[in-house]
């Protein structure tokens, strides 16, 4: 999704209509379209972080410490590398999110906006392995990921073709 698309005009409204409450809207088309663009670039953003820098020593957050604790306190046993959906989105497993999520509101800005979550850790964002989540949720699992060292994977495979391509000039 390209924001090429939009000129100065329809950017600084799409900005704008992303500041209001979502009450003010229904099913906007121009608002989902603006969300998705700003979640795909966030996205973007955060992969490429995580393939250049370690990202066990990354910090996402003022409180990921905060947020970590919280979540290994409750979802002790969630399996963080590849995420079941089901452990995000079935009934039972919103009425235990909810309340750690609720935590999190005037901690954390915007804890609830909607943002997307890799369900493998070890691959890129793609249709297929994309979950949407709330930002509390995203920080939750990456933060963990990060700690736990299963993002780690990302960043060793992206600096395996630049040091590759260091050892070939070197050598050459």
């Amino acid at each position: 999704m390209a924001a090429a698309g939009l000129g100065p005009g329809e950017a600084a409204a799409a900005a704008h209509a992303l500041s209001l409450p979502a009450e003010a809207f229904g099913n906007d088309p121009r608002v989902e379209l603006a969300w998705a663009m700003r979640a795909h670039q966030h996205a973007q953003v955060y992969f490429n972080l995580i393939s250049s820098v370690d990202p066990k020593f990354l910090n996402l957050t003022k409180v990921d410490d905060q947020i970590y604790s919280e979540f290994r306190k409750t979802f002790r046993d969630l399996k963080i590398d590849v995420l079941d959906p089901e452990e995000l989105k079935s009934e039972p497993a919103k009425e235990k999110w909810r309340p750690f999520c609720l935590r999190f509101e005037g901690v954390v800005e915007d804890f609830n906006y909607g943002t997307l979550l890799r369900l493998d850790c070890r691959k890129d964002y793609t249709e297929e392995n994309t979950i949407f989540a709330t930002r509390i949720q995203f920080f939750a699992i990456e933060i963990a990921r990060n700690r736990e060292g299963c993002n780690s994977v990302v960043y060793s495979s992206a600096r395996e073709p630049a040091a590759a391509a260091a050892e070939e000039a070197a050598s050459g």
